[in-house]
């Protein structure tokens, strides 16, 4: 889990992260986002939101890690999506989270 969110970290430095709903949604319709992840404590209706828009424009999605520590890794407070701009953080990315994925049972998509 710690080598995710530090991953994150590095995605943010890099400047190849984007968070926050609205920040996302416009990466997401530009074409602009690789990958896709909203915090397992976000609203259904986030969830939903970003899924659908993930899945019309087959972009990778994940729901993965919490509120609080998706906002600590990214600088922030609290983030419920963040948005990878850069497919090797996507690919590192993918690799450790759908790992996580099939030890403890998640979703994923893409």
């Amino acid at each position: 889990m710690d080598r995710i969110y530090s991953l994150l970290g590095l995605a943010k430095k890099a400047g190849q992260l984007l968070s926050g709903d609205e920040t996302c949604e416009r990466a997401i319709k530009s074409g602009k986002s690789v990958l896709v992840i909203v915090a397992e404590d976000a609203s259904e209706n986030t969830k939903d939101k970003f899924k659908s828009m993930c899945v019309f424009r087959d972009i990778s999605y994940r729901v993965y890690g919490e509120k609080l520590e998706l906002g600590r890794c990214t600088g922030k407070e609290i983030r419920s999506v963040i948005s990878i701009q850069s497919k090797d953080f996507k690919n590192g990315l993918l690799k450790l989270i759908d790992n996580q994925i099939n030890e403890s049972g998640g979703e994923g998509i893409g």
